[in-house]
């Protein structure tokens, strides 16, 4: 059984406060770039023998900062991490976007087997889907007991929280770490409950 640290990148660039970026391709801010030249080495501390990031270059920042200290640990990028795509919201406002559309956003979670946000975005339950198959791999891809660190995104965090822990779906919100909050949990993962709606 190994451990597996779930960090959600740091904070990213003002502009885009307050507004769905889901898998936009966003940067960090000033202060977001400094956090995670604070972390790294901190990171590098719990000696991983894998690190995965997600594609997504507010994630692949603290990654590439992690190798320097971490070397010769390999990295991995992982679509599979990625944030959720929101298809037609992206970019937007949240407020637009519940003005345009009123409480349809709550289709994320009471509907997570179908309801796809933005109209072609990912469902809750497709995003869970794939990264807890990533979770459930870790074990056949890593072969001894030292730590695994996955730099991500708060849905994706969030999932696996919830499916972990048997929470409703309703809940999963607040498992979302901070910019730069660390989670860890064991994997590979057993006796998974499902998650309900």
């Amino acid at each position: 059984m190994g451990r597996v640290y779930l960090v959600r990148h740091t904070e990213v660039s003002r502009h885009w406060s307050g507004r769905c970026y889901g898998q936009s391709d966003v940067g960090l801010s000033r202060a977001g770039r400094i956090a995670a030249r604070e972390l790294a080495p901190s990171l590098a501390a719990l000696q991983p023998a894998r690190i995965f990031v997600s594609p997504l270059r507010r994630a692949r920042y603290l990654g590439g900062l992690l190798v320097r200290y971490a070397t010769p640990v390999p990295i991995t990028i992982d679509p599979r991490l990625a944030e959720c795509h929101f298809g037609a919201w992206e970019g937007q406002s949240w407020d637009a976007i519940y003005r345009a559309t009123g409480n349809a956003m709550m289709g994320m979670i009471e509907a997570p087997e179908t309801f796809r946000p933005g109209g072609t975005g990912e469902t809750t339950f497709e995003v869970r889907a794939r990264v807890m198959a990533w979770l459930g791999e870790l074990g056949s891809q890593t072969s001894d007991e030292r730590a695994v660190i996955a730099i991500c995104h708060g849905g994706p965090i969030a999932a696996i929280r919830g499916t972990l822990e048997g929470r409703c779906v309703a809940e999963w919100p607040a498992l979302v770490p901070s910019p730069g909050g660390i989670i860890s949990v064991d994997f590979p993962p057993s006796n998974l409950p499902p998650a309900a709606p």
